[in-house]
């Protein structure tokens, strides 16, 4: 039976990354992944949510198990406008959402504002949700390349000039995959061309406190006067993945229509993951337990940066972030990057993924490959790192 013909324009172009077939490499126990996007897991604060989780359903479980209104659990929202507020990104005329995930307030947000064939900017490379959200309401992506502080403003102007261009999609902290932050002169630059071209911008802003070297830059949304940056935040950095805790400040009118969207879409984030994320901000010091990450995190990223100086052979060049949790590596254009992610799990179980994945033409060759240093033990690091040096010293020579 044909089942291609019952679906969809906007679905027929979307492809699976190859993030989701190196997985199913992955799932032997034996390998050590540098390919995962997550937090460590011991850095989950277990015992006091587990606390709370029964608290919570033993003396509220009626409001917990229940409908709950589509904008998000009050407290909550509170709770999340103090963070927002806390890095001057909460002005007069926004409202806050709590959304499923980051994830999920980027895709409405592309929901409300794009139309089919709008051109969208995006980094280049950039994050492989947004990039599948933007091809699912059918825009048109237009990469702009990144220079060592982030996308290259004078090549983004020139796509403005040339394209009517309805969003520019960015990361300024930490960058996935990159590990690249974003200067404020450029943060400055790129809300000044938003406004000379009348354009909106996506902040996105989930690994900003995970600074863990350098000076802290003000946020995009905390420069702009306009309302045309809309800020999408999570907490699934910061305290835990699998509760799926995000939200976005934006203009109010922005605001309601996402609701609208959110309403049709999931009608609600669970309940029980916000009340426990509620009674979790106001019981503890949430910046005890990311200063925690960071400190785990600025370890890890230092030690994998001086195993790569250590194992990897010349002309090899890499990021070095101050936060976050990736580490971009670009080899000479001899390389493969997709074909050497295969052969480093089946050859020496190590994975990694190619950064053919973050861009806007996915079948493109690639030369480039992101590392995550957050969830694997430094002895794993090394042996990985070292592996990767052995395959690539081999496939240069």
């Amino acid at each position: 039976m044909d089942f291609e013909k019952y679906m969809t324009k906007r679905a027929k172009p979307l492809k699976a990354s190859g993030i989701r077939e190196m997985f199913k490499l992955m799932a032997d126990p034996a390998v050590i992944s540098l390919a995962g996007g997550s937090p460590d897991p011991e850095l989950f604060p277990t015992d006091e949510l587990a606390e709370i989780a029964v608290d919570v359903l033993k003396n509220n479980g009626k409001v917990a198990l229940a409908y709950g209104t589509t904008d998000g659990y009050a407290p909550l929202k509170e709770e999340l406008t103090k963070r927002a507020k806390k890095v001057d990104s909460f002005k007069g005329g926004d409202k806050i959402i709590i959304t499923t995930g980051g994830q999920q307030g980027i895709d409405l947000a592309a929901r409300v504002v794009v139309e089919d064939g709008d051109d969208i900017v995006v980094e280049s490379p950039s994050f492989v949700g947004t990039l599948n959200s933007l091809r699912s309401v059918r825009a048109n992506l237009v990469g702009v390349e990144m220079d060592d502080d982030g996308m290259n403003m004078e090549k983004l102007e020139e796509v403005l000039k040339s394209r009517n261009v309805k969003l520019i999609y960015t990361i300024p902290n930490f960058q996935n995959p990159t590990g690249i932050t974003m200067s404020l002169e450029k943060r400055k630059k790129m809300l000044e061309l938003a406004k000379k071209y009348d354009c909106l911008i996506i902040e996105d802003n989930p690994y900003g406190d995970l600074r863990f070297s350098g000076e802290y830059v003000p946020t995009i949304k905390s420069l702009d006067d306009e309302g045309r940056v809309i800020y999408v935040s999570s907490m699934s950095k910061i305290l835990s993945p699998g509760m799926r805790i995000g939200y976005v400040v934006c203009n109010d009118v922005l605001c309601d229509k996402i609701e609208i969207i959110k309403q049709v879409n999931d009608v609600h984030t669970p309940c029980l993951t916000q009340m426990i994320a509620a009674e979790f901000l106001k019981k503890y010091n949430i910046d005890e337990y990311i200063e925690r990450a960071r400190e785990v995190y600025g370890r890890k990223c230092r030690f994998m940066l001086g195993c790569i100086e250590k194992y990897f052979p010349k002309g090899i060049k890499w990021t070095k972030p101050n936060g976050g949790l990736f580490i971009l590596v670009t080899c000479p254009d001899s390389i493969d990057a997709a074909e050497l992610s295969i052969e480093a799990v089946k050859k020496y179980k190590v994975a990694f993924v190619p950064s053919n994945n973050f861009r806007v033409d996915m079948d493109a060759k690639t030369s480039s490959f992101r590392l995550n240093y957050s969830t694997m033990p430094e002895d794993k690091i090394e042996e990985g790192i070292k592996a990767i040096g052995e395959l690539l010293k081999e496939k240069l020579a």
